[in-house]
């Protein structure tokens, strides 16, 4: 209806102009088989230029491709986002996803934790459902439930559905739905007494866009609710439009109550503006290159060709803005710019604006003005049951009843969890480490609500799938305990975080060892070469030092003695004698750092050895325990334990008993079971020797959609934090062994070698080799210096004996 006096609206300001558009309207029913065939009718029939509309989402894709193959522009006024990117679609309309992210900083600002989703069940009710979430989850939100409604769902089912919403304790809800559903919504939702006071009610677009089309009845049983809504600033074109919209629907509906203009009909009435300026500057380009060609007299564009006019008609779209009655008109791929999003409050018979969402990521109290903080920005809101106090996360509402608690007690493995009952109440209490988690956990949140624990004990075959059952059943409300958290267990369940250790352990038997496992932690061909070494650092530090160095000289025994000696001290740092030359200082210096570090390596090997048990060197089975999850699917492929037997175990003493008598060579368990035996047993006798994080660990089991799993599971890291849940641990695990391992493997130390170890001692050998040479070249040069001397002195004595015998027959 907005369209037909937008024409007259523009070309009565625009009287210039050349062109006329004509509009060609078609009622689809909201029908979109109608609507397909109402635009093949135009394209082909009626050879329209454009399209406008429809409104509905499922329209607006139907259409997608029809435009896009027509070479039509198609301005949609439907507000889903497009899935797929069509030149030839353009968006009018305000993108609703853009309020999803301006409620979940609402939500985060005022500390609400968990919200429930309340959408239509259709195709665009599931996609934006899935566009919320995303929106929460970057909040760090817990959706605790997704509610899809059905557009056509009556009261009763209505009904049933908002009484299982009051059954899972969150009382903020967020409503994405048509005017239609949200009215009936409401209207059972105050039936039933969702509300008044503590609850919260968010509503989108959606619903608010169009709240003054909905009942008197509707109106009030929305009161307190916050809604967001596509803002249009306020203007003169935009009010003097609305009194002659008002005047216009009075003349023809004298005796019909007045209904406001509706955003799409302001969308609308730009959209034709927009597109009229489209159309005279399309024609002026083509009038212009005509002139060029060959003399026109027609003016008509319906000679002009469609696929010329519709390429030409989307530029021209994309680079229009002005200022319509719905603010600044401007495209951006495709889409108009939402610069501001209003923010009502349902108060009375209407709603009253308490602020803005911007664009920025920040709510204002007007336009313009940014707050420090989201809260701040907006005006005191009247929430459900007429208060002004925000409302706190939700308290149970058990009725009277309290909260019923199912605790697997097999028996098994008493100091992790075990059922009691107090003298002095002479009611159930849960104990052990699991029992101690949940009840410091669960009195942290100070709800004062009463729990009510129930013993699961071991009979006709019970397992903890079948206690998974009963909370998914609602026969209970939460299950505590030694509980593993698994894939399949989760699809019935919600899970807290896990309060143990992650993953699987390992539990062997401390081995006995050989008296000779000192040799053990090198190989043959290591210990030879350190001999090796050890002799010929003995003859080289002889040969450079028994010339000199009296501590190495004397009888041929005690100088073997002594450099025999002097080499097997440097293994312990223990010699002794002291060295005059420099090259038995240098080889020594790096024979010692090549010492130190297989001394070390050694050290550390002899040390796993003597402390891990060599499960791959042996025969046996790998117990592991009935109830456990570990032999189910990938956690027991992981294991690669295929050369073993696999055999069951029930509890602690069983554990104990097969490592004890034989026959088992490990056994595999989730850590907390591997601590909980070390604890109860002489951790002496038996070794946590590896883990592996193939298990989730364990976790508290609350019905889906309970808040209390994300609650419980905050407290839980609380404890994590200020060292609680260490101290719990220690209390009822005191004395469980080192983790010796942090990979899953078998738990045999690497065996040094040779190999490993070649460059210190090619080091160590290229120093001795260049020692004995540099002091081999020392020792000849000095001979041969010697033996010089002494040719020199010999030929001076017979010099002088020659001449003696000369002068003496001389004389004679």
């Amino acid at each position: 209806m907005a369209a037909l006096p937008a024409v007259s609206d523009f070309y009565t300001v625009n009287s210039y102009y050349q062109t006329r558009i004509v509009l060609h309207d078609r009622d689809t029913h909201g029908e979109t088989l109608q609507a397909l065939s109402a635009a093949l009718d135009l394209l082909e029939n009626t050879r329209v230029q454009a399209i406008i509309g429809p409104e509905s989402s499922v329209e607006a894709r139907c259409l997608e491709v029809l435009g896009e193959k027509a070479n039509v522009p198609i301005l949609s006024l439907s507000t889903s986002p497009f899935s797929s990117p069509n030149p030839y679609l353009l968006q009018i309309a305000q993108d609703e996803t853009n309020q999803f992210k301006g409620i979940a900083a609402m939500v985060e600002s005022f500390k609400w934790k968990n919200v429930i989703l309340i959408c239509e069940d259709t195709a665009n009710g599931r996609e934006m459902a899935t566009y919320m979430v995303t929106a929460f989850q970057e909040k760090n939100i817990h959706i605790t439930y997704t509610s899809l409604i059905s557009t056509s769902a009556s009261n009763d089912q209505v009904l049933d559905e908002l009484h299982k919403l009051q059954t899972m304790q969150t009382t903020m809800f967020v409503v994405h739905t048509s005017p239609s559903l949200a009215s009936n919504l409401f209207s059972r939702a105050k039936e039933v007494g969702m509300m008044g006071e503590g609850y919260v009610w968010i509503i989108t677009s959606k619903t608010t866009n169009f709240l003054d089309s909905l009942g008197v009845e509707a109106i009030e049983s929305m009161q307190g609710e916050v809604g967001f809504k596509s803002y249009f600033p306020a203007s003169r074109e935009l009010h003097n439009f609305v009194l002659k919209w008002r005047k216009e629907y009075f003349a023809l509906n004298p005796f019909m109550e007045f209904k406001e203009l509706d955003p799409n009909g302001i969308w609308a009435y730009d959209a034709v503006f927009a597109l009229a300026m489209a159309v005279e500057r399309v024609q002026t380009m083509i009038s212009q290159l005509e002139e060029h060609v060959m003399e026109s007299t027609s003016k008509d564009l319906a000679t002009i060709g469609t696929s010329r006019m519709g390429a030409a008609l989307l530029n021209e779209m994309l680079r229009v803005k002005f200022n319509g009655i719905g603010g600044e008109f401007k495209l951006m791929n495709g889409r108009t710019i939402s610069k501001a999003i209003e923010v009502i409050n349902v108060i009375g018979k209407g709603d009253r604006r308490v602020g803005f969402w911007m664009a920025t990521g920040a709510f204002t109290k007007e336009i313009g003005k940014s707050n420090p903080s989201s809260n701040s920005g907006l005006e005191i809101i009247i929430w459900p049951g007429g208060t002004l106090t925000i409302p706190k996360r939700r308290r149970l509402r058990m009725n009277g009843k309290k909260l019923r608690i199912l605790v697997p007690d097999f028996a098994r493995f008493p100091n992790l969890v075990q059922v009691t009952v107090d003298p002095r109440t002479n009611l159930p209490t849960a104990s052990g480490f699991c029992g101690d988690v949940f009840n410091v956990a669960f009195n942290a949140l100070g709800y004062g609500v009463g729990i009510e624990f129930t013993r699961y004990s071991y009979e006709d075959g019970r397992s903890y799938n079948d206690l998974i059952d009963n909370v998914h059943l609602k026969e209970f409300d939460a299950a505590i305990g030694d509980i593993t958290i698994t894939t399949n267990r989760s699809r019935y369940v919600d899970f807290t975080i896990p309060f143990s250790d992650l993953g699987i352990g390992t539990l062997a038997r401390n081995a006995n060892k050989s008296m000779w496992i000192f040799f053990d932690p090198l190989s043959a061909d290591l210990w030879i070469t350190i001999c090796s070494f050890l002799l010929f650092l003995a003859f080289l530090i002889w040969f450079i030092e028994h010339r000199s160095n009296e501590e190495f000289q004397g009888s041929t025994r005690q100088q073997i003695g002594t450099t025999l000696w002097f080499a097997c001290s440097t293994l312990v740092y223990a010699h002794r004698q002291n060295l005059q030359s420099n090259l038995s200082r240098f080889v020594v210096t790096v024979w010692v750092f090549v010492v130190l570090v297989i001394t070390s390596s050694y050290t550390a090997t002899l040390t796993s050895l003597l402390t891990v048990q060599q499960i791959a060197s042996k025969e046996g089975s790998i117990g592991f325990q009935s109830f456990s999850p570990i032999a189910e699917g990938a956690v027991f492929n992981n294991l690669k334990f295929a050369d073993f037997r696999m055999e069951k175990l029930n509890s602690s003493e069983d554990y104990v008993k097969a490592l004890t008598t034989g026959g088992f060579a490990a056994i595999i368990d989730e850590i907390l079971y591997i601590k909980s035996v070390l604890a109860l047993y002489s951790a002496a006798d038996f070794s946590l020797v590896a883990t592996a994080p193939t298990t989730n660990g364990f976790g508290f089991a609350f019905q889906k959609g309970s808040p209390l799993a994300q609650e419980m599971s905050t407290e839980i890291a609380k404890l994590r934090e200020d060292g609680t849940l260490k101290a719990l641990e220690d209390k009822w695990l005191y004395g469980q062994s080192s983790l010796m391992t942090k990979d899953f493997s078998y738990p045999s130390p690497q065996i040094l070698n040779l190999h490993g170890f070649r460059g210190l001692f090619l080091i160590s050998g290229v120093s001795m080799v260049l020692a004995l040479l540099v002091s081999i070249v020392y020792l000849v040069r000095e001979k041969w210096r010697g033996k010089t001397k002494m040719q020199i002195l010999r030929c001076i004595l017979r010099t002088s004996a020659n001449i003696h015998v000369q002068d003496s027959d001389v004389n004679q």
